[in-house]
Parts: C-alpha cells; sequence; structure tokens
C-alpha cells in the first residue's frame, strides 16, 4: 500500500489550538507512511440546514470541497476540545453537512482528545461517527495528555510519550484502513 492519506480535522478554530498542533505533529510521526493534511475550511462552512442539502440542491462550494476531501482520504483524523461537555459547534455542523453524502459510509476515523479531563466530547464524537456508519478505530481513539500545555508540534515530537501515543494511534489508522480497502 502507498502512503496512508489522512485527512485531518481539528474541532478547534484557534490558529494555535492544542489539537490543530497535534494534527501537525501527527502528520510529522511518520511522514514516509502517512501523508496527512489539515482540513482549514471548519469555519467557513454555512450553518447546516436540511433544506439545502436535499435532492436538487446546489451544495454551498465550502461542503462540495469537504465532502470531496473526505471521499479522497484513506482516513480520517479528529482532534476536538470539550466545550461545556460537547463537541465544538463547527465541528458537528461539519459532521452534518457529511451525514445524507457517502463519504463518512465504511470509513476509519480516529480521535485524538489532547486533555485526560475532557470525556464527554469524545464519547460524544465517537457515538456520532459510528451513527454516520463510520469505522471507528478503537486503537486511534486516544488521550494525548497535553493538559492545557502550550505545545507546539515540534514540542509534542520532543516528548517520547506524546510521539508514542500519536505513533500508536496512526499505525491502528493504517491497520484499520488496509483491513478495509
Amino acid at each position: 500500500m502507498n502512503r496512508l492519506h489522512v485527512l485531518a480535522i481539528s474541532g478547534s478554530l484557534r490558529a494555535q489550538s492544542s489539537n490543530a498542533e497535534l494534527l501537525r505533529a501527527a502528520g510529522l510521526v511518520e511522514p514516509s507512511v502517512v501523508a496527512l493534511s489539515v482540513y482549514d475550511g471548519l469555519g467557513l462552512l454555512p450553518h447546516f440546514n436540511p433544506d439545502d442539502d436535499g435532492e436538487g440542491s446546489v451544495l454551498p462550494a465550502t461542503v462540495v470541497q469537504l465532502r470531496a476531501l473526505v471521499a479522497a482520504a484513506d482516513a480520517l483524523l479528529i482532534s476536538s476540545p470539550e466545550y461545556a461537555h460537547g463537541v465544538p459547534g463547527s465541528l458537528k455542523n461539519a459532521l452534518d453537512w457529511l451525514v445524507s453524502g457517502p463519504e463518512m459510509y465504511g470509513k476509519p476515523v480516529g480521535v485524538l482528545t489532547a486533555s485526560s479531563q475532557a470525556q464527554h466530547a469524545p464519547a460524544s464524537l465517537v457515538e456520532t461517527l459510528r451513527t454516520m456508519s463510520a469505522v471507528v478505530v478503537e486503537g486511534a481513539v486516544r488521550v494525548v495528555p497535553l493538559n492545557g500545555r502550550k505545545l507546539d508540534a515540534d514540542g509534542i515530537l520532543r516528548e517520547p510519550h506524546l510521539a508514542g501515543v500519536l505513533r500508536e494511534a496512526l499505525d491502528a489508522l493504517g491497520r484499520a484502513t488496509r483491513d478495509v480497502a
């Protein structure tokens, strides 16, 4: 198999969020094995409205792009904060735009969490993904305990334990992708 193409989605809109840095670090862990691209259009998606997603509707260009990127990826890796015990609205909005299309069906997905204190959002996100018929890869559902430390991608990779967790998650995602193919 060629390099694993992973589309990474941060549930945070903050430019320097821990979640975005986790994904950047994941892209640097094994670049010869994993080609990871970070989706940066989360904040550009319009609010989901089922009336705009019905048969004969013309989808907004940002939604068409999101669906194309998801369809082209071998797997997804999502890293999300927990806000008020839930998934951020912008991430849920993106998932809502993917519900009615075929892009998520059978797609292997990993979920990263940057805080060991977050429990509700990761569980909710996993439930949403399973409901969407994605294949949630248990070995790729991991806590990478940054716990509020402001580490950038390089700082994350300098800590062997953190880099190891990312490597294990990517390895599990790769195995699941090969099993699906």
